[in-house]
C-alpha cells in the first residue's frame, strides 16, 4: 500500500490517480481507482468522495471547494465505474453494496495510514451516498469516519409506493434467475441533458464513463440497492455527524425541459429527507431551493448555498 503508483489523472494540472488492486469477483478481475489532490499547504483534514450510479468523479468545483478549506481531496471511481472500467466487466454493476467496502476500506487505509490524516470526511452522492452510510454504519465504533456528507442520497426509489414495495420484492426474489436482465424503466436522457454543456448544461464530462442517455439498471442491481434501502427504512447506526442535503423538490427527468435545472430529476427529494433521520443519532437535514440531483453541479446560486451550508457545518462538527 505504501508504493501505490500515482500517475496523472485525466483532469489535468493538481490530480493523480492510482488503481487499488482488488480482490477477483464474480466477473473477474476487479480494480478501483482512487483519485487524489492536494491542498496548497499540509493538510490534517481529508475527504473522500464517492460518486453515485452512472457516474464518477468529475466534479472540479467540489474538489477546488474542500482544497480551499483546507482539506486533502480524494475521490473513488468504485468497481466497473470511470476510470475503473475494464472491457470484461458490465458498467456499473454489483449484486452487493456490501461488495464496495472492499475499495471503500482501502481508500481509507490510504487516507489516514499512508497520507498520515487525522480527520475523514466521507462525501457520497446518490448511490454512493447510500453505499456510503451503509458502509460508516457498518465501520461505527471503529473511528473510521469522522463526519458524513450525504449529496441527495439515493435512500429510497423514486417510483410509487406499489413499485417500491411488491414491485422491488418480486425483483430481489427473482435476483438469481434474471440478475443480468435490465429492469424496464430508466431515467432517460432529460437529466443527462441538462448537465453537459453539449447539450443544455454547463460541465464537461466523459459520456464513455457517464452515459448522457443513462444505462441499463439490472435486477441484481436493483435487488441490491432494495436490500440497503430496506436497512436504511429499519434505522441504521452511524455514530458520526451527517449532513443530509436535498433538493427542495423534484421533477420527471426523462426528457428535458427548464424545470430540470431547478430540481430533483432522479429521486424523490421529500423521501430523502423523510428517511434521513433514520441513518444515525445526529443528522442534520438541508433542502436547497433550486438544487438538482447532483447539488454541486446545480446552477451558481443554488449551489453557492449548498457550499455555504458544508462549510457552516463542517466548521461546527468535524474535527479540526
Amino acid at each position: 500500500m505504501e508504493d501505490l503508483a500515482y500517475q496523472p489523472d485525466v483532469l489535468g494540472d493538481g490530480y493523480e490517480a492510482a488503481t487499488l488492486a482488488l480482490r477477483d469477483d464474480a466477473e473477474g478481475e476487479a480494480v478501483a481507482t482512487l483519485v487524489r489532490r492536494r491542498a496548497a499547504e499540509p493538510a490534517r483534514r481529508a475527504v473522500l468522495y464517492v460518486h453515485g450510479f452512472n457516474d464518477y468523479f468529475f466534479q472540479t468545483g467540489l474538489a477546488d471547494f474542500y482544497t480551499a478549506l483546507g482539506f486533502d481531496f480524494y475521490a473513488l471511481d468504485l468497481r466497473s465505474y470511470g476510470r475503473s472500467i475494464r472491457p470484461h466487466r458490465t458498467p456499473g454493476y454489483v449484486d452487493d453494496l456490501g461488495r464496495y467496502a472492499e475499495e471503500l476500506d482501502l481508500a481509507a487505509r490510504v487516507v489516514r495510514e499512508v497520507d498520515g490524516h487525522t480527520t475523514l470526511l466521507v462525501n457520497g452522492h446518490s448511490t454512493g451516498g447510500l453505499t456510503a452510510a451503509l458502509w460508516a454504519h457498518h465501520r461505527a465504533g471503529r473511528g473510521v469516519v469522522d463526519g458524513l456528507f450525504l449529496n441527495s442520497a439515493f435512500l429510497d426509489l423514486n417510483a410509487p409506493l406499489a413499485t417500491r414495495t411488491v414491485g422491488v420484492r418480486a425483483v430481489n426474489a427473482a435476483r438469481r434467475h434474471v440478475a443480468r436482465r435490465p429492469v424496464p424503466g430508466g431515467l432517460g436522457g432529460g437529466y443527462g441533458q441538462s448537465l453537459h454543456r453539449d447539450h443544455h448544461g454547463e460541465w464537461v464530462f466523459d459520456p464513455a464513463w457517464k452515459a448522457i442517455e443513462g444505462v441499463p439498471a439490472y435486477a441484481g442491481w436493483v435487488a441490491a440497492v432494495h436490500r440497503g434501502h430496506r436497512a436504511v427504512a429499519a434505522g441504521l447506526g452511524i455514530d458520526v455527524p451527517v449532513l443530509a442535503m436535498s433538493s427542495a423538490a423534484s421533477v420527471d427527468g426523462r426528457l428535458w425541459h427548464e424545470g430540470l435545472h431547478r430540481a430533483d430529476a432522479v429521486l424523490d427529494a421529500e423521501r430523502i429527507a423523510m428517511l434521513a433521520p433514520r441513518l444515525g443519532r445526529h443528522v442534520t437535514v438541508v433542502r436547497i431551493e433550486g438544487g438538482m440531483h447532483d447539488l454541486v453541479l446545480s446552477p451558481l446560486a443554488a449551489r453557492t448555498e449548498v457550499f455555504a451550508e458544508l462549510a457552516r457545518w463542517i466548521g461546527a462538527y468535524l474535527p479540526a
